[in-house]
């Protein structure tokens, strides 16, 4: 049987990495630590925050209502309380929708530029 490559996927993420890939600074993760009880991270032996894969869906979840909706703290807080799974479900479809659109934007763009040298 052939030797077969296996995707390893992280298990835990740094504050460092979660901030990266949300264009933030550690310190308002760190923050909405304190203002979210969702968001409760792993701690290692020497203190650091490790994130799992599912606290990192919740700050997205966060990250969406608060930055990208403009929900004040305490709204958001609310509605992941009474919402929460379904939350999750609504901001995904909504992230695929805005991939599916930039795409067709982009294919339009292209389109016109065809069209435009061709014309």
């Amino acid at each position: 049987m052939p030797y077969k490559d296996r995707e390893i996927e992280k298990q835990y993420f740094t504050i460092g990495e979660v901030a990266a890939q949300f264009n933030v600074a550690p310190s308002l993760i760190r923050f909405w630590e304190t203002e979210f009880e969702e968001l409760r991270p792993r701690k290692s032996k020497k203190g650091n925050r490790l994130y799992t894969p599912q606290d990192i869906d919740i700050f997205r979840t966060i990250y969406h209502l608060v930055k990208e909706r403009g929900f004040t703290i305490p709204g958001a807080r609310d509605l992941l309380k009474q919402k929460g799974p379904q939350l999750k479900e609504k901001i995904d479809v909504i992230q695929s929708l805005e991939k599916v659109r930039g795409f067709l934007v982009t294919m339009k763009k292209e389109l016109d530029a065809i069209g435009k040298a061709q014309g």
